[in-house]
C-alpha cells in the first residue's frame, strides 16, 4: 500500500488491480462521496504512474504491461472491435496484424480457411490463424516477453518488403496532437513499416485510449484511414479525426 493514499484510494486501486477499469459513476455509488471527491482520488492515483484517467473514471496502466495482464481487460468491448474489424476483410486480400489484446480478437472473429494472407508479428496471432487454417507468414525477429510480438531488423524487413490490403493495429494512445502512440520503440517501428506498405490502415482501440499520450507517436491521425472502436470520443477528438480524414466507427 502506499502511504501516501488513504483507504478508498487503496480500495480503488484494489478495484482496478481486479477489473482494470474503474468508472466514476460506480464509485459514487460504492464510496457514497461527491464525484469531484472521486476525481482529486483518481487523480491522486494518476500520480503514481500506475493509473490513467479517462473519460469517466480510470484505467489501470503500466510500461509494456504484460500481455495476460491484459487479457481479460475490457473484454467484450475488444471482441466486438474485433468482430467489426473482421467483417472488412474479402477473400484474396493481404493483410497484416500487429500484436495486443484488441488485435487478437480480429483473428478469432475470422471465418476458418479464409482465402486471405496474413502476415503478423505476434505469435499469439499466428497461433489462432493456425488452428483456423489461414495462410499465415511470421515475421521473424527477437521475442518481446511482454506482449509475445517480434521485433527488430529481421522483423521491420519482411514486414516492409511486403505489399498489404488492410493493415491492422493496436494503440495505447490516442490524441490529436500526438496521433497515435506506444509505450514501447521497437512496436512502433513495427507499426511504420506495416503502415509504409499499406493501402488501407485501420486502428482497432477501446475507448480507454483516448485522450492519453504514451511514449512514442507511431503515426499522425491523418495516416489512419479507419478508427474502430467500443465508444465513440469526444467532440474535441471526434472533430480532430474527422478533420484528418479518419472514418471513426462504433463496433456495438
Amino acid at each position: 500500500m502506499t502511504s501516501e493514499w488513504n483507504d478508498r484510494q487503496q480500495q480503488i486501486k484494489e478495484q482496478l488491480d481486479i477489473d482494470g477499469e474503474v468508472r466514476i459513476a460506480d464509485l459514487k455509488e460504492r464510496f457514497q462521496v461527491t464525484e469531484m471527491t472521486l476525481r482529486r482520488d483518481l487523480e491522486k492515483l494518476e500520480q503514481s504512474g500506475l493509473v490513467r484517467r479517462t473519460f469517466g473514471g480510470a484505467i489501470l496502466l503500466g510500461k509494456d504491461i504484460a500481455l495476460k495482464d491484459r487479457t481479460g481487460v475490457l473484454a467484450e468491448e475488444k471482441a466486438s472491435i474485433g468482430r467489426k474489424a473482421a467483417s472488412y476483410i474479402q477473400p484474396g486480400e493481404y493483410i497484416f496484424l500487429d500484436g495486443g489484446t484488441t488485435t487478437i480478437e480480429i483473428a478469432r472473429a475470422l471465418k476458418p480457411g479464409l482465402a486471405i494472407t496474413v502476415v503478423t508479428n505476434a505469435l499469439n496471432v499466428a497461433s489462432e490463424l493456425q488452428e483456423k487454417q489461414i495462410p499465415t507468414i511470421v515475421s521473424g525477429g527477437m521475442i518481446l516477453e511482454t506482449t509475445s510480438t517480434l521485433f527488430g531488423p529481421y522483423a521491420e524487413s519482411l514486414i516492409g518488403s511486403m505489399a498489404y490490403t488492410r493493415v491492422y493495429l493496436g494503440t495505447t494512445g490516442i490524441s490529436a496532437q500526438h496521433g497515435f502512440s506506444n509505450s514501447n520503440m521497437y512496436e512502433a517501428e513495427i507499426k511504420k513499416a506495416a503502415i509504409r506498405q499499406a493501402t488501407e490502415v485501420t486502428i482497432v482501440a477501446d475507448h480507454s485510449k483516448f485522450g492519453a499520450k504514451d511514449f512514442i507517436s507511431f503515426a499522425h491521425l491523418g495516416q489512419a484511414h479507419r478508427l474502430i472502436t467500443d465508444r465513440l470520443p469526444e467532440a474535441p477528438l471526434l472533430e480532430a479525426c474527422k478533420e484528418a480524414g479518419v472514418e471513426t466507427i462504433e463496433a456495438s
